[in-house]
């Protein structure tokens, strides 16, 4: 087995802030990548300043950011657009999220780079595209849930009104989305199909494909005369048991009468109004009320024993303190814990593809503001104490 990961040797420049880049540059890191990250002085990364924090390093910073160098660079300064021109020239990534126009007006848009390193695969962000209606608007994760129609997927059927997913799922679906491309085009680079790549991602784009596959499995057929079924999501719910929350699937009649025997009542699974999906349909008020009750005089230990006995897709609602808890996430090993020089203890997830030839790694901490930029700009050839003091690097 190889002791480095299928990135290694690979230089990733990365001027991205937020999520939608920042995670897409943190798994190339995962996976043996050199990955620099670039932030202006002052601010920086915003991800930096929200949510929990410790000693001045947030979460959200470090669940985003692991295994990168940080080099603080001024751009406004001529000394720093050069500085930031030589890396770029020995690169082999370079990823970008800001809104259209912004590379270009820096002289570094992806024409402009290919003439400093012909072999860049540059990566290009944004929320709705380079071009069209709405490119030039600003844009947050809820704003492309919205516009994406993803939103609308959470409707709740008793009040008819949409709601947000609580998770930034468009930002991270969009990082996903840009690592695959990445090594994909470092693929066709490396066996001669293309030197040279535009990468460009719009998080409308990847939420849209995101959605497509399952929620659109009705939208997709166009035709008047088809046959429409609510979408598999559309029947996904919590149910309430005597002392917590559990979700469970019983698509297959089979499946149903597992859940009813679950349930304290395998009489349920015979009874003629409940026996087959239709008849199910057909007494769904009465089926509702009665497993409503049942569930009430359950409590979630016997309900998920049952389960397990019956066959039936079952799980309890974990709290995100009590997952790493589960024996199953333990026996996969899936979190680290770890301590940061400044932000103490962490608990991080591990890369979630295993890899038996070129292993996957859980990177080093996310790094402080600037922790690298000497030693960046010293691979280059320069002076970093002079380009400090001219306030060139910080």
């Amino acid at each position: 087995m190889s002791a480095v990961g299928a990135l290694d040797g690979i230089k990733v420049v990365d001027l991205s802030v937020m999520i939608s880049g920042p995670l897409a540059g943190m798994m190339l890191a995962d996976q043996g990548a050199d990955v620099i990250k670039v932030e202006s002085p002052g601010l920086g990364d915003i991800m930096r300043f929200l949510g929990s924090s410790k000693g001045g390093v947030t979460g959200i910073f470090l669940n985003n950011n692991r295994g990168k160098r940080s080099l603080v660079l001024d751009l406004k300064k001529p000394e720093g657009l050069d500085v930031l021109k030589r890396l770029i020239s020995e690169a082999d990534v370079l990823i970008q999220n800001f809104r259209p126009g912004a590379m270009e007006r820096l002289g570094l848009g992806y024409e402009d780079a290919a003439k400093l390193n012909p072999n860049l695969i540059y990566t290009s962000i944004s929320g709705y595209g380079p071009d069209g209606p709405f490119s030039h608007r600003r844009v947050y994760d809820n704003v492309i849930q919205a516009g994406s129609g993803l939103a609308s997927v959470q409707t709740d059927p008793g009040t008819g009104i949409p709601s947000m997913y609580r998770t930034l799922v468009c930002d991270k679906t969009t990082a996903y989305t840009a690592a695959q491309a990445i090594t994909s085009a470092l693929f066709s680079r490396a066996t001669g199909k293309a030197a040279w790549q535009h990468v460009v991602v719009s998080m409308l784009d990847a939420a849209i494909a995101f959605m497509w596959p399952d929620s659109a499995m009705d939208a997709l057929l166009l035709d008047v005369d088809v046959k429409r079924s609510p979408t598999i999501g559309s029947n996904y719910a919590v149910t309430e048991l005597a002392d917590g929350y559990v979700s469970a699937g019983a698509v297959s009649d089979a499946e149903f009468k597992g859940l009813v025997a679950a349930l304290g009542h395998p009489e349920m699974g015979e009874d003629p109004r409940f026996a087959t999906a239709q008849s199910r349909m057909g007494n769904l008020m009465e089926l509702v009320t009665l497993m409503r009750q049942y569930a009430s005089e359950t409590t979630v230990d016997v309900f998920l024993a049952r389960c397990e006995e019956f066959d039936v897709p079952a799980s309890a609602i974990l709290k995100l303190e009590e997952v790493a808890d589960d024996p199953q996430v333990k026996h996969n090993q899936i979190f680290v814990e770890r301590d940061h020089p400044v932000a103490g203890r962490v608990r991080e997830p591990r890369p979630a593809a295993r890899m038996s030839g070129t292993p996957q790694r859980v990177s080093d901490p996310a790094p402080l503001f600037g922790q690298h930029s000497d030693e960046i700009v010293q691979e280059l050839g320069l002076d970093a104490a002079a380009l400090r003091e001219a306030g060139v690097i910080h």
